[in-house]
């Protein structure tokens, strides 16, 4: 008997899943514990592993394509089955899913409505006309939000429909409609503040209406005792109906110089009626919105020659904020802390890589193997740690730790900022060991597939820009190591060798030391053992 298989819910904040990749097709055996998918999940991409054995018989979401937790994503069976009436009826369960979610809401109100009386009382004690906006929850596990921006003021008139903040959440920044008109007489938060759901974020009512008895009454427990469920089921309607139409978030529109473009929803619609990219598009509503009317006044720019000439350019300055992830958030909290704690000193010097590059040519003439100049930096690093145990230490609050071991953090650039996996006891490894090591955390770091143990335990630092072209730079210190290396590019240019000018190739280091724990003579102490390792490669082998 066929099986229908849901997007799992494979983490506690998961509302929808893409398919990174299909470990199966169809009509492939299928065994239990076999993994048939790739899921790509709000925190990482985990491997999907089939409960049940047989055949596949149908894959209900493509690769790269995006739908809900306990949405139909593949059917097993027996081979050959007829799954045409499941496939059928899984769609109209999804389709009927919303209604009977809006129905549920609607019977629940009824209810609350014939039970509650409180919220009549509570609502005549407000002046006549006002109403109170708090702090909306805009996602299921959301318990705070920050005003990310405010597109209306104090004193702006307000329609129903008209956006008026844009609010961060924990999963995304979400803009806020005004379910009311009237003026905006008080903004409970400024931008970038925060407060929990149910908090005073605004108030409207008719204009030069006095409310200030009211923002300083105003108790959340109230608020959260006078909602208005009508509103709420208005608005989950809307929020259902987008789920419909538009089941994953497209990235924001920006224009010709980059900038995030701002558009309300209904002129937006009418630009895709009428074909018009609203990347071109002038909008006049605030802080640049486009607005209907910019849309139905939208002519493109036409010419040529003399008439193109007398064209005067109205450019519009445009900016685009991009808030920040959870994860450039951990990152600058991490290095403010390490800057302004640990006093950074730093030490530069220069090597020859000649024989850095003749020994990497000839060891990479092995069959199957290949070495990079990191891999040869990682192992050069971890040999000199251990004749300087200092610079392989580590800061803590009350006790200096120095470490027997060398675990060696190689830093990856990802899309949202950086990791930084660590080669555990680097200097016990051989070269070709490092090499598949840190191939194989790059590979995953930038699909997210580290896991947190592969990124802990540190005792020391590599940053290496020099596959950009850097020649030289300075990191700061991943704490609670004592130094972090930073290597740049291979330069060719002229150098004296037996007091000849000659063309020879070189790289510039930096080291990063922290003061309590290394001393400027154990830093550079360091750092010639590293020279000998790096100009005479052949070393690591003895």
């Amino acid at each position: 008997m066929a099986e229908i298989i849901n997007m799992p819910r494979l983490s506690d904040t998961m509302e929808e899943g893409t398919v990174a990749s299909w470990l199966k097709k169809v009509g492939d055996k299928v065994s239990e514990g076999d993994i048939l998918a790739e899921i790509e999940t709000d925190k990482a991409t985990m491997e999907f592993e089939s409960f049940y054995e047989g055949t596949l018989l149908h894959i209900g979401v493509q690769q790269g394509e995006t739908t809900k937790v306990d949405e139909l994503l593949a059917i097993i069976g027996e081979e050959g089955e007829d799954v045409s009436e499941l496939i059928k009826n899984a769609k109209s369960d999804a389709s009927s899913s919303i209604e009977e979610k809006i129905q549920d809401l609607e019977v629940k109100h009824e209810e609350t409505s014939k039970e509650e009386t409180q919220p009549e009382a509570l609502t005549e004690e407000l002046p006549e006309g006002v109403v109170v906006v708090t702090m909306p929850r805009l996602s299921d596990t959301m318990e705070e939000g920050t005003v990310a921006t405010w597109l209306k003021k104090v004193g702006d008139t307000v329609e129903e429909g008209d956006i008026l903040a844009e609010i961060e959440t924990d999963k995304a920044t979400m803009e806020f409609e005004s379910f009311n008109a009237g003026t905006l007489l008080h903004v409970g938060l400024g931008e970038g503040q925060s407060a929990k759901v149910d908090a005073l974020l605004a108030i409207i009512g008719p204009a030069g209406t006095d409310v200030s008895s009211v923002a300083k009454n105003f108790s959340p427990v109230q608020a959260s005792e006078t909602k208005d469920e009508p509103v709420a089921k208005e608005t989950l309607k809307e929020t259902l109906s987008e789920v419909k139409t538009a089941p994953t978030q497209s990235a924001p529109v920006t224009n010709d110089s980059g900038g995030r473009v701002y558009i309300s929803p209904l002129a937006k619609k009418i630009a895709e009626e009428k074909g018009i990219n609203i990347a071109h598009v002038q909008g006049t509503g605030e802080k640049g919105r486009i607005i209907k009317r910019d849309i139905e006044n939208y002519k493109p720019a036409t010419g040529s020659g003399l008439a193109a000439a007398k064209f005067t350019p109205s450019g519009q300055e445009s900016f685009e904020e991009v808030n920040n992830s959870q994860m450039r958030k951990v990152i600058a909290k991490r290095l403010a802390e390490s800057k302004f704690s640990a006093p950074h000193y730093y030490l530069n010097v220069e090597f020859n890589m000649d024989n850095a590059i003749a020994f990497r040519e000839q060891f990479n003439s092995i069959p199957d193997t290949k070495i990079s100049f990191n891999d040869m930096v990682v192992k050069a690093c971890a040999l000199a740690l251990k004749q300087h145990p200092q610079v392989n230490s580590q800061w803590f609050a009350d006790r200096m730790r120095k470490n027997s071991h060398v675990h060696i953090g190689v830093a990856v650039a990802v899309e949202d900022g950086l990791v930084v996996p660590v080669v555990r006891f680097a200097d016990e490894q051989s070269l070709p060991q490092i090499g598949a090591a840190v191939k194989d955390y790059a590979v995953r770091a930038r699909i997210k597939k580290l896991t947190p143990e592969e990124m802990e335990g540190s005792t020391f630092t590599i940053s290496n820009l020099g596959m950009f072209g850097i020649e030289s730079f300075t990191s700061i210190i991943n704490q609670p190591n004592s130094a972090i290396l930073s290597v740049g590019t291979i330069v060719q240019k002229p150098i004296v060798k037996d007091g000849q000018v000659v063309v020879g190739n070189t790289m510039k280091l930096s080291l990063a030391c922290d003061h309590r724990t290394v001393d400027g003579a154990t830093g550079a102490l360091f750092l010639q053992t590293l020279k000998g390792y790096i100009e005479n490669p052949v070393t690591m082998l003895v």
